[in-house]
């Protein structure tokens, strides 16, 4: 992707490319940072045909959607203060940013949090399968991204397109979407989903999601090597900034919210494609969340965060952090037995 006209290390990326889509709707303004990612449309579409095929699509949801959508805010503020997605820290690092390992530290400790929380009994609620009319929700999101992709490869009146800046480099149409919807297809038929790893490590000592994200880190450090687009260290990485903190904090906040909403931003967009409201909500957040980052002037950039990103982190992390509390620790006092009720049990 990177060889055919993407930016650099921006083969894939969750966060970065749902921001451009924002911007190609107007939901921001920020001129260099517009254009209707054809990979995100892909990856929906192959996961929607993977589902369908394997006959796992389902119209699921009604597990705290609002939430969702806060926690999909959350993620993409903090994302874009890092700039990057989870899955584009480790495409980061494979293309020598070390910047990138700095915040996949943070991922692991915010997944960490995210973690204590579930031990603690955190859930947002049981999806339910619709019925009825409402079974047509489930494809709500597949059906735009078709219309999307459509628009992106005629170049849609409706639609704004960056003509300077990182929002005009791009892989042509037709690769960036056959690649999307490959992506797709791998990434629901193995479960991908970088949260999702770290959670089943923690808690049940399972590698094999972890593992995958190895293999593609091998990859595409030989990808890198092989194209010349290999540079080691901190300074000059492409669309980074070396505030090391801020990197570190960005994507805690990214990891704490996928734990809690039950997938990172790219898990969020394939269960999409599968049917998923609720991962639908939570997609919708994210692109509010890339508006309010470059409308409140809140995003990262090389030269840096600046104080409105850095009180958007710090206010991600206690929204988020309130969510997870309230959802454990308000689960565990309504499932405590009354004194009435304990006195019972003891008796009988």
């Amino acid at each position: 992707m990177v060889k055919f006209g993407n930016p650099g290390n921006y083969g894939f990326c969750a966060a970065c490319q749902l921001r451009d889509i924002a911007g190609a709707l107007g939901i921001h303004q920020a001129p260099l940072l517009r254009y209707a990612r054809p990979e995100i449309m892909g990856w929906v579409v192959g996961a929607f045909l993977m589902a369908r095929g394997s006959g796992e699509f389902r119209t699921r949801g009604g597990a705290s959607p609002l939430i969702r959508f806060v926690l999909g805010i959350c993620m993409m503020l903090g994302a874009l203060v890092f700039l990057g997605c989870p899955l584009r820290s480790v495409l980061r690092l494979a293309g020598g940013d070390l910047n990138g390992l700095t915040g996949l530290v943070g991922f692991i400790s915010g997944a960490g949090c995210g973690i204590f929380f579930l031990r603690r009994g955190f859930s947002l609620g049981k999806s339910t399968e619709h019925k009825g009319a409402l079974q047509s929700s489930g494809y709500l999101v597949t059906l735009a991204a078709l219309v999307l992709l459509l628009a992106a490869a005629f170049h849609a009146s409706w639609l704004t397109f960056s003509k300077t800046g990182p929002g005009s480099m791009h892989a042509p149409v037709l690769l960036s979407a056959a690649l999307g919807v490959l992506a797709g297809i791998a990434a629901q038929r193995s479960r991908l989903c970088m949260s999702g790893g770290f959670r089943d490590f923690f808690l049940t000592s399972d590698t094999r999601l972890l593992s995958i994200y190895g293999v593609l880190f091998v990859v595409a450090l030989a990808a890198n090597l092989y194209f010349g687009f290999f540079k080691l260290g901190f300074n000059g990485q492409p669309l980074a900034h070396t505030a090391h903190v801020w990197n570190f904090l960005g994507l805690f906040v990214v990891g704490m919210a996928a734990i809690l909403a039950g997938g990172c931003p790219l898990r969020q967009l394939i269960s999409s494609g599968q049917g998923s409201t609720d991962a639908a909500w939570a997609v919708v957040g994210m692109l509010v969340g890339a508006g309010l980052a470059h409308r409140l002037n809140a995003a990262g950039s090389a030269a840096g965060v600046g104080i409105n990103g850095q009180i958007a982190v710090v206010l991600s992390i206690v929204v988020v952090a309130g969510i997870g509390f309230f959802f454990a620790y308000h689960r565990a006092a309504t499932n405590r037995p009354t004194d009435a009720a304990a006195a019972a049990g003891a008796q009988g």
